[in-house]
């Protein structure tokens, strides 16, 4: 994700997790003006923290 944020290759990203460990990844992307979309695929064990850090929350 970073990279491709650097590069401006990108202006979304939809990421398929529920693990927390994104949290920075999102924070530094979003920085560069990257949209950031999760998809938590219906798992309630999603973290709040990385919902907070998403700009959209897919369900």
């Amino acid at each position: 994700m970073a990279r491709l944020a650097l590069r401006d290759l990108v202006r979304a990203v939809v990421v398929v997790t529920g693990d927390s460990d994104f949290v920075p990844a999102f924070k530094f992307v979003r920085r560069e003006g990257v949209k950031v979309m999760l998809c938590a695929l219906g798992h309630a064990s999603a973290r709040r923290e990385l919902k907070a850090h998403a700009d959209f929350v897919l369900s």
